[in-house]
Parts: C-alpha cells; structure tokens; sequence
C-alpha cells in the first residue's frame, strides 16, 4: 500500500473514534445512572454484545448513563447452551465482565422461557427436561455465581387471559414455577429471583393472574423476590391502573423492577410523536418513583439504531431515548427531568 493510502486510513481510523469520542459527550447534565441513586431506583438498559464489541461510543454511554445492564440476547438458552451440555458464555462474559469494571449489576435474562430455545429442548419428555432444565440453571448461575443481582428466573409463563402458556415447560407440571425458583435458590442463594412478564403493567387478566401465583409463591415459602414488569408500550400510554398495580404486588413483599421499557412509534415519527413519546417515557418514571418497591427501572436498549422493535415490528421504530447517532431525543431529557423532579413521597 502507498503511503498516502496508508495515512488516509490512518486519518479515517483516527476521525472515526473522534467522532465516536464526540457523540459519547452530547448528553449534557446529571447521567441517569447519576439520577437514579439520588431517587433509589438502579437505571439500567438491555445491551448488544455485537455492538458493544465494536462501537466506542456505545460502551461508554453504557458506562456512564447507567447503573445496571441486562444482556439483550447473550443469556438466553439458545445462544448459551446450543447442544446440550455444551455451553458459551464468551459474549456473556464480556459483558459481566465490563459491567463490574464500571460498577454496575447485571441483570441475568433468562432461564427458563418458552422462546429462544435451542432446538434439542423441545424433542425431550418430560423427565429429560426436567434433569436438563435444572442442569441449566445450575451451570449458567453457577457460572456466575455471586456477580450477577437478579436472575429474570421464568419469563412470559402466562396468555393474556391469564393461564399458563402452551410452552415445553408444562412438561414438567402447572408447578414447574415454583420447581425452577427452587433451582435457582440453590444455584445462587444470594441472588435477587424475579419472574418477569409482558403485558401485566395494569391490571387486567394477566396481571391477576400473576399476582395470584406471586401470592402463592409466597405463602408456600418458595424463594421469590420481585416481580418484573416488562413495559413495551406505544403512544397509548401506561394502563391508567399501572400505579395500583405495582403497589398490590408491593403489599406481597416483593420488589419490583420495570425490566424492558421501550415506547414504540409508527415510522417516521413527527415532531408531535417523539414528544408525546417523551411524555409515556415521564409517566413510566414518575409510577416507578411513585412506590418504594420499584428498585429498577431497566430501558430495552437506549439508541434506535439497536431496537428490538424496529427488527421485528415492520413500520415501527425510533423507540428509546436516543437517535441512531447517539444524540439525545426528547425522551432522554424527559427521563433525566422526571428523575431529577422525583415524588413528594414514596408509597410501599
């Protein structure tokens, strides 16, 4: 190669991280991370290993904006366990790993969900599922034994109408819940155990429920500690009964933890929809706020040029608080003011 060639991509390299570099510094103000220890609540946001590998100024917003990370996708049963019995944690090791340089929890997502499962797991009976689910938790948990703060145990067990979901897990019993959080205990006896769901924010059929099974949990002294309230929203709003809600599930003795907060619109947004968005954004943070069980409050992913919505949901997008180059949307400041603003007071 010329050396004129050679110092153009010298120059090229060097403008990339400076520009990754500049975009890492246009949040002005106290970082959510900043926000959310004055307010008692851990912010946090789901996170790509992809990206995280290979985009600068990503890692360092995560760093910097947050208090918590969940891996997006580098936990779940298929990437971690694709034969059975042999496991691959790199990617998620990377990402523990710079999440405890930077003093931040991780939150483990997830081990037992009828989705995102290897294919081998769906041919077994039932007591070959049994002995490879809990073989499962017990290695990945092992693995991370004291690092990670909460495992999302069971994720999305319930239909809307509030019975257990058809899934290869009913295999082992309608008690298959309680079985896996006993598992987990003993994998991780210091670990925070949620069961994490979609579409019970309010209260409806799935939430009642939920919170049925939670109370039950309970009183039978199985080892439950939250509950998980995933958030995918729209310009619909929260359910008006979001509040009420979290405070009945509080009453149980859980914690709560708004886990995958996104607020999805129809592409392209207008001006008027990124600040009807901002304002679902404050709604979430104010409820969170609003009751002391709410511990934390996770977004599922902060930049819209990494959205699970837009992926999967044609026509939809722009659903996190910062643009595909990183630059603040009017979500982002309405978080960061709603934080600042806090609650005249918490309620159990």
């Amino acid at each position: 190669m010329a050396i004129g060639a050679v110092a153009l991509v010298v120059l090229a390299v060097v403008a990339e991280a400076l520009r990754q570099g500049a975009d890492a510094k246009r949040l002005s103000g106290p970082t959510l991370r900043q926000l959310g220890v004055k307010r008692g609540v851990v912010i946090g946001t789901a996170v790509r290993g992809d990206v995280w590998q290979h985009n600068k100024a990503y890692r360092q917003l995560i760093g910097e904006q947050f208090g918590s990370v969940t891996p997006e996708n580098e936990m779940k049963w298929a990437v971690i366990e694709p034969e059975r019995g042999t496991f691959e944690f790199k990617a998620a090791d990377e990402i523990v790993a710079a999440a405890e340089q930077a003093k931040q929890e991780v939150r483990g997502h997830t081990l037992v969900w009828h989705n995102q499962l290897p294919g081998w797991v769906s041919g077994l009976d039932a007591k070959d599922l049994r002995a490879a689910t809990a073989a499962h938790i017990r290695r990945v948990m092992g693995h991370y034994r004291g690092r990670i703060a909460i495992w999302d145990v069971v994720n999305e067990a319930l239909t809307d109408l509030g019975g257990l979901r058809r899934s290869p897990f009913l295999k082992l019993g309608r008690d298959y819940i309680a079985w896996a959080f006993g598992i987990a205990h003993g994998a991780d006896p210091k670990a925070r155990l949620h069961i994490n769901e979609v579409g019970a924010d309010g209260i409806n059929a799935k939430s009642d429920r939920l919170y049925e099974i939670v109370r039950s949990l309970k009183a039978r002294g199985v080892p439950i500690d939250g509950v998980g309230l995933q958030m995918h929203v729209n310009l619909a709003g929260v359910p008006p009964t979001f509040v009420d809600n979290m405070r009945r599930f509080a009453a149980l003795g859980v914690e709560l933890s708004i886990t995958e907060a996104d607020v999805g619109l129809r592409l392209p947004p207008s001006a008027a929809d990124l600040r009807a968005q901002a304002r679902v954004y404050a709604t979430i943070v104010r409820g969170c706020l609003a009751v002391s069980a709410c511990k934390t409050l996770t977004f599922w992913g902060y930049t819209d040029g990494r959205s699970w919505i837009s992926e999967t949901q044609p026509g939809m997008g722009a659903a996190t608080l910062l643009d595909k180059e990183l630059r603040p949307k009017p979500a982002f400041r309405a978080v960061q003011r709603a934080l600042e603003a806090g609650q005249p007071a918490r309620t159990p």
